[in-house]
């Protein structure tokens, strides 16, 4: 399921308009994305949160060349199912 179909599956679920539900989830995933852009969390009880964890610079090796690079410390976006949606999928 890409955006386009998440947003037809929630304008039929709850009768809203395509262009209304297209930005109530523009909204809300642009409102989860500047809460991690602050270092904050969101959490959604019984979905799952939204976090970001700090990755610290390393070493790797170029695989075409073998040759050493530094790859930087970084920040990076995870997901955490909760409980009801772990749930939910093995069910």
């Amino acid at each position: 399921m890409n955006k386009n179909d998440l947003i037809a599956a929630v304008s039929e679920k709850t009768g809203l308009s395509k262009n209304d539900t297209t930005k109530t989830v523009d909204g809300v995933l642009e409102t989860i994305e500047n809460q991690l852009k602050q270092g904050g969390d969101v959490r959604l009880v019984g979905f799952g949160t939204f976090s970001v964890s700090n990755r610290a610079a390393s070493e790797g090796r170029n695989p075409r060349t073998g040759e050493k690079i530094q790859i930087p410390a970084s920040k990076q976006p995870k997901f955490k199912a909760g409980k009801g949606l772990k749930d939910s999928v093995n069910n």
